[in-house]
């Protein structure tokens, strides 16, 4: 029984120790840096199916929601030094 435990452990270990060196198909220039990209990935992205051509005004809202965002709590500080009072709901300001 317990030479049978014993290869059992020993086929577990050496299955693990096999896993833990086995390749895994890149070619890393410096440890950690191991990306490589796909065959037939082009050098450069830009002009090539791969370009994401985004679209100008999507990648602007959201700098222009952080404006509106910005001006409401101006509004809002504002009516607090004013009044004393903090209102959240800009619509509500007079």
């Amino acid at each position: 029984m317990k030479l049978k435990n014993l290869f059992a452990t020993a086929a577990v270990l050496s299955m693990a120790a096999f896993n833990a060196h086995a390749y895994d198909g890149t070619h890393c220039k410096a440890p950690g840096n191991c990306w490589e990209p796909k065959p037939g990935y082009p050098e450069k992205v830009a002009g090539s199916k791969y370009d994401p051509k985004h679209d100008p005004a999507e990648l602007n809202k959201q700098s222009e929601s952080i404006r509106a965002m910005e001006e409401r709590n101006r509004k809002r500080v504002e009516n607090y030094a004013r009044t004393g009072k903090f209102v959240y709901k800009v619509e509500d300001i007079k």
